[in-house]
C-alpha cells in the first residue's frame, strides 16, 4: 500500500514537471511570436512614416492617444473621436509621437481654435474641445486614476465647471527673447524652451499685453540683454504679473539675471501708463543659472510690495513669491466645497499644512476653535500673518516650516487636530509627513490637490493607515487646460468591540 502512495506521489511529481515543461515550451513560442510581432510593427512604424489614426482618449499632460497595430501614438491637438492623417517624427520601442498633417474624420467634440498659437504652445490642450467635453474629459481622468491608481471605489460626486474659460488668470509669467533688437515675449511650446511669441494669450488679463507693450519701449530704449540659458548672460529673464480680480490692482515684476536695471523711473511710468490700477513694481533678482523663474530676493522699486485680494469676503496680501490660486471666481467655489466638507461646529482645531499665504484656513477661521497653518516659504507666512490681522482674526497662528517638520513641532507640543487640511504642490505628500499625520490622531483630512495620480497614490496610503474616503469632486480651476484641481473629504475608521 506505502508503495503505491509513493509510486503515485512520484507519476503525480513527474505529471506537474512535464506539464511546466510544456508550459515553458509555450510562453517561449508565445515570447518569439509576440517579438516578431514587435520588431513587425518596429519596421512598420518609422519616423517621417504618415499613417491614419482613430483618436480614442486624453492623457494626462493633454495629448491625444490613438494606436497603430497596437502601438500608443501620441498626438497634440487631436480630440477624442477625431480620424486623422499623422505624420511621425519620433518612435520607440513601446510608443510613437506623431503630428497632425489633416483631420479626415472630425469628432462631434471638435470646434475651432480662436488662438492662433494654440497649436504650437505648451498651454492650451483643449482650445479645439468643446468645454462640456473638456468637463466630462477630466471628471473621467479623476475617476480613474482613484480606481487604477488608488484602487479605491469612491465616485467623484461632480466636477465644478467655470463660468469663464477666457482671461481668468490673476498671474503670468512670460520668458523673454530680445535679439538682433527684436524684443519678444511669451510661452514655451510644449516640452521644450522654445518660445513661441504670444503678446495677447487668452488666459490673461487683456492689460497684460500693455505691460509687455511698456516693456518692451523700456527694454529698447536701454540695450536691455534678454538671458541666455546656455551662456548665462543677459539681464531679463522673464516678466511677471499679477492681477488681484476682488479689487483689481496690479503688481508688474521683472525677473534679472542682475542687482539693478537702467531707467527705471521710465519703466515704472510706461508702467503707470499701461495699467489704470497698478500697485507695485518690483524686481526679483535670480543669478542663477537654472530653469526656477523665481529668485529668493525681491526689492520694491515704486508702490507698494504687495497687493491685495477679497477672496469669500475676506482680504488677502499677495507678495511677488506668495502661492495663490490662479483662477479667483474658481478659487472660490474651491474654498466653498472644503467648507462644505469641512463641516465645522465652532469647536474644532483645524491644521493647514502647506497653507500659502492662508487663504483656505482663514475662510474657515470663524467656524472653528483654533487654526494652525504651516508653510515653508517665509514671504508666504509673512503674508498669512498679515491676512489674518487683515480680517480680525485671532484663533489664528503660524508657522513658518517644512510641512513635516511643522507637523512634528506642534505634535510634539501635545495639540490633536479635528481636522488637518493637505494643499501640497504636484508631487503630493511625502511618507513622512503621512506617517506623521496618522500619528496626530485627526479624525478627518481634506485634501485639496492638483495632480490626480499623487492624490490617488496618497489616498491608498491613507487608506492603509485606517482613513476612508467620504466624498471627492473635482473643480476645474484651469479651463483649456489639462489640469484639474480635486477636493476629498477622508475620515478615519473606527472599530468597535461588542464582546
Amino acid at each position: 500500500m506505502k508503495n503505491k502512495k509513493a509510486a503515485k506521489t512520484v507519476f503525480c511529481v513527474i505529471l506537474r514537471l512535464s506539464e511546466r515543461r510544456a508550459a515553458f515550451k509555450f510562453f517561449f513560442i508565445f515570447k518569439i511570436i509576440y517579438d516578431i510581432i514587435l520588431s513587425v510593427i518596429r519596421v512598420v512604424l518609422k519616423k517621417n512614416y504618415k499613417i491614419e489614426l482613430c483618436i480614442d482618449s486624453v492623457t494626462s499632460e493633454g495629448s491625444a492617444l490613438g494606436r497603430f497595430n497596437g502601438m500608443a501614438v501620441f498626438v497634440r491637438g487631436a480630440v477624442p473621436g477625431d480620424k486623422i492623417s499623422a505624420h511621425i517624427i519620433k518612435v520607440s520601442n513601446n510608443y510613437a509621437i506623431g503630428i497632425i498633417d489633416n483631420v479626415l474624420e472630425p469628432s462631434k467634440s471638435r470646434i475651432n481654435s480662436d488662438c492662433p498659437v494654440s497649436e504650437r504652445c505648451g498651454g492650451c490642450s483643449f482650445r479645439n474641445m468643446t468645454y462640456d467635453e473638456e468637463l466630462k474629459y477630466k471628471k473621467s481622468r479623476v475617476q480613474d486614476a482613484v480606481k487604477r491608481i488608488g484602487h479605491i471605489d469612491a465616485e467623484v460626486e461632480e466636477i465644478i465647471g467655470a463660468d469663464n474659460i477666457d482671461r481668468y488668470r490673476n498671474k503670468a509669467q512670460y520668458p523673454v527673447n530680445i535679439e538682433n533688437s527684436q524684443f519678444t515675449a511669451g510661452f514655451y511650446a510644449y516640452k521644450s524652451h522654445r518660445l513661441i511669441p504670444c503678446l495677447s494669450c487668452r488666459l490673461q488679463p487683456e492689460e497684460f499685453e500693455k505691460g509687455l507693450n511698456a516693456f518692451k519701449l523700456w527694454a529698447e530704449k536701454n540695450n536691455i540683454t534678454s538671458f541666455n540659458e546656455k551662456t548665462g548672460k543677459g539681464i531679463l529673464r522673464h516678466i511677471y504679473f499679477r492681477k488681484a480680480f476682488g479689487t483689481g490692482e496690479i503688481m508688474a515684476c521683472a525677473v534679472i539675471n542682475a542687482n539693478d536695471i537702467p531707467d527705471k523711473d521710465y519703466l515704472v511710468s510706461l508702467l503707470q501708463r499701461a495699467f489704470d490700477n497698478l500697485k507695485s513694481v518690483v524686481l526679483n533678482i535670480n543669478r542663477k543659472n537654472t530653469n526656477v523663474i523665481l529668485g529668493d530676493k525681491t526689492e520694491t522699486i515704486w508702490g507698494s510690495d504687495k497687493i491685495f485680494d477679497v477672496l469669500l469676503g475676506r482680504r488677502f496680501a499677495i507678495s511677488p513669491n506668495s502661492f495663490y490660486q490662479i483662477n479667483h471666481d474658481q478659487c472660490e467655489k474651491l474654498y466653498k466645497t472644503v467648507s462644505e466638507f469641512a463641516n465645522l461646529k465652532g469647536k474644532e482645531t483645524v491644521v493647514d499644512l502647506y497653507c500659502g499665504a492662508g487663504t483656505i484656513g482663514l475662510t474657515l477661521a470663524d467656524k472653528c476653535r483654533k487654526l494652525v497653518g504651516i508653510e515653508i516659504v517665509p514671504s508666504a507666512i509673512e503674508n498669512a500673518r498679515e491676512n489674518a490681522a487683515l480680517n480680525n482674526i485671532d484663533n489664528a497662528s503660524f508657522i513658518c516650516a517644512d510641512a513635516s517638520a511643522g507637523a512634528a513641532e506642534i505634535a510634539k507640543k501635545g495639540l490633536k487636530p479635528d481636522l488637518i487640511i493637505l494643499d501640497p504642490p504636484r508631487k503630493g505628500c511625502s511618507s513622512e509627513l503621512l506617517d506623521i499625520i496618522d500619528n496626530m490622531g485627526a479624525e478627518r483630512i481634506i485634501y485639496v490637490s492638483c495632480d490626480s495620480a499623487t492624490l490617488a497614490r496618497d489616498l491608498a496610503i491613507l487608506g492603509e493607515k485606517g482613513f476612508a474616503v467620504e466624498r471627492l469632486k473635482a473643480v476645474d480651476m484651469f479651463p483649456r487646460t489639462p489640469h484639474v484641481e480635486c477636493v476629498v473629504l477622508m475620515s478615519r475608521i473606527r472599530f468597535y468591540s461588542f464582546s
